[in-house]
């Protein structure tokens, strides 16, 4: 949430918790009879003028190959995100 969250700030979007939050699940499996986690799925919520719509949209194409710990597993562990817009 961190890496995005600073690339909303730098385009003029507020994040503290009531205009920002997430969900995020994942799924562990039996691999070869060992427990791993295999899918991590994040749901980030945000609510901000339309007029900052594209500009939150962007920041949320480009967070990934900045963010520390989707760079450090995504090799080895499925990511799903998603950005909704609330009202």
């Amino acid at each position: 949430m961190g890496t995005l969250a600073t690339l909303m700030a730098g385009k003029k979007i507020p994040t503290p918790g009531h205009l920002y939050w997430a969900d995020v699940e994942g799924d562990i499996e039996n691999v070869n009879n060992v427990l791993k986690i295999t899918t991590i799925r994040v749901k980030f919520h945000l609510k901000c003028p339309d007029e900052k719509v594209a500009n939150a949209k962007e920041a949320f194409a480009n967070y990934i190959s900045r963010c520390p710990a989707a760079q450090s597993v995504k090799d080895c562990i499925k990511l799903e995100d998603e950005l909704i817009f609330e009202k």
